[in-house]
């Protein structure tokens, strides 16, 4: 049986006297994933780990897709990315400003992800932290009409975030090559998603990628996201998590939005993600094309 303890009121725990460095039994990986499926967010304080190490864990969670900014890639393996704002000779070693915006990790491919697993390397003396916030719960909380509103509705992704599309602005998704550019199609997910293991539905990315609804003017489609962005990221749906070095840390991207916070350079901040996809078939969702929509800022 996990020693758990929760992070905060409705989701989040930790776990403790687990060392997932070492190959973990099917029964204890299965109460892992048991409990992260019941808490949205899974902490794992304190571990030793090599990269090999890393990738073999989040694989028991599911395939790992490495990111398009693969300038980033770890050099022992490319499904980790590293995010750091230390500088070597003046060049960056990681990806600095990963999503300082409430966002869902990967909600622009056509397969979504699962999870996303971050590894503490080195922590801030300030700052540092991601926010997450329930989108489970802020499904639960709105109105029935609103509800049945936003039922049938399919809204259109791709990479950026739809509050800032200045690639030049710290706040904006971290800009991206022509040839990066290329390989993000848009494609579109429901509004308002069942969870793809437990089925619960949640709102899904309401805030970041999602830049239009299908079949809605634009105007009208901006208004509707933003509205429920704003009630999906209210101060009582949120959880902010402090790391310590070693911590890993394993969301739910199904059912959570996050954002990074943004750190000061003079404080050398190093962490390793891997985001895994996820495995089911019907998770997949279609491609469309660009004309579908107008004022998307891509």
């Amino acid at each position: 049986m996990l020693d758990l303890k929760p992070l905060c009121p409705g989701f989040g725990a930790e776990v403790f006297g687990v060392d997932i460095g070492r190959a973990l039994s099917d029964e204890t990986f299965a109460e892992i994933e048991k409990a992260f499926f019941a808490s949205q967010v899974l902490v794992l304080r304190g571990q030793r780990l090599t990269p090999a190490e890393f990738v073999r864990f989040a694989r028991r969670i599911g395939p790992p897709q490495p990111h398009v900014i693969d300038q980033f890639h770890h050099p022992e393996d490319p499904n980790i990315l590293i995010l750091s704002n230390v500088l070597d000779g003046g060049r960056p070693t990681g990806l600095q400003d990963a999503g300082s915006y409430f966002h869902t990790d990967y909600s622009y491919l056509q397969v979504p992800a699962r999870a996303t697993t971050l590894y503490s390397i080195s922590v801030p003396e300030v700052g540092g932290d991601t926010l997450f916030a329930n989108q489970q719960a802020a499904y639960d909380d709105l109105p029935q009409a609103m509800k049945t509103l936003i039922e049938p509705l399919v809204a259109i992704h791709h990479y950026g975030n739809r509050q800032d599309t200045d690639e030049r602005s710290r706040t904006a998704a971290s800009p991206l090559t022509d040839g990066q550019k290329a390989r993000m199609p848009v494609i579109t997910h429901r509004v308002a998603r069942p969870h793809p293991v437990t089925g619960r539905m949640s709102l899904y990315a309401v805030s970041g990628s999602s830049f239009g609804i299908v079949g809605m003017p634009q105007d009208e489609a901006t208004g509707l996201l933003d509205e429920l962005a704003a009630h999906s990221t209210r101060e009582k749906y949120r959880y902010r998590l402090a790391y310590g070095v070693g911590d890993v840390v394993v969301w739910d991207n199904a059912s959570l939005l996050h954002a990074a916070t943004l750190t000061d350079p003079a404080h050398a901040r190093t962490l390793w993600r891997i985001t895994v996809l996820e495995a089911a078939p019907e998770a997949s969702a279609p491609q469309v094309l660009a004309s579908t929509f107008a004022g998307s800022g891509r």
